[in-house]
């Protein structure tokens, strides 16, 4: 089984990996760790690829598939690599990470409530997240100020967006989650979305998709926003170019 770990450390969970008959891609940015790994904890292991670097920027050179992704996820780069990770076709079955435990709130929100987010939308699309257990802050070294969880991700059987709607529903999100406290109009207004409507605006999509213009991005569910992804995308490929929003 091929299997991506990110920020391996010196090495733990990968010993307990390649004993257990996996291939390991380790993705470490730290040189000190990078040279334990190197030279003490694997070397000669043929079943063992060390990959030196920003694993946001060397994840994506990648061009295999694995079938397994696992980690503890830095938590200054967590939420970006998760996106990075759910918009990309290089995506297996299960992905098992480590991060904090709010961004783990996050991710398994439920629609409507307060850490219903865009992050929550992205991570659920194609996997099925869930925590799996909590982590004390005592259980690392250093010890952190803040709370982790161990979380799971499965891919679903099917994707709840279709294939050809899946961008326009990300653009549509983002615009959405880009200010909560505001409305959805004023969002997408504001948005690259809103620069896209040429014919009757954004009012116009949002009746149409029978959305309440005053309503908040946290509170439409995944029927709402699918609703709202056909009726943008076909507005917008219908519109005249010399239209104005509004």
């Amino acid at each position: 089984m091929k299997v991506w770990e990110v920020g391996p450390g010196i090495g733990s969970l990968t010993k307990e990996l390649l004993d257990r008959g996996a291939s390991v891609t380790a993705f470490e940015i730290d040189h000190g760790f990078c040279r334990v790994l190197r030279e003490f904890a694997f070397p000669g292991e043929d079943r063992f690829e060390l990959v030196e670097g920003d694993v946001l920027k060397t994840m994506g050179e990648r061009t295999d598939v694995p079938q397994r992704i696992c980690g503890n996820l830095p938590y200054n780069i967590g939420s970006v690599l998760l996106a990075q990770v759910m918009e990309s076709p290089l995506r297996p079955d299960l992905m098992v990470f480590t991060l904090q435990k709010e961004v783990a709130e996050r991710i398994c929100a439920a629609p409507g409530s307060k850490e219903w987010s865009s992050l929550s939308l992205l991570c659920q699309m194609d996997y099925q997240p869930s925590v799996l257990f909590a982590i004390k802050p005592g259980s690392f070294y250093p010890e952190p100020n803040v709370q982790s969880s161990v979380l799971s991700f499965r891919r679903r059987p099917e994707g709840r967006i279709p294939a050809e709607l899946k961008a326009t529903f990300l653009m549509l999100v983002r615009d959405l989650f880009a200010q909560r406290r505001k409305t959805v109009r004023n969002n997408l207004l504001q948005g690259k979305c809103g620069g896209m409507i040429l014919s009757g605006g954004v009012s116009a999509v949002l009746e149409r998709s029978s959305i309440a213009p005053s309503r908040r991005a946290e509170e439409l569910g995944w029927d709402e926003l699918l609703s709202l992804t056909r009726t943008f995308s076909t507005y917008v490929s219908s519109s005249p170019s010399d239209s104005t929003p509004s």
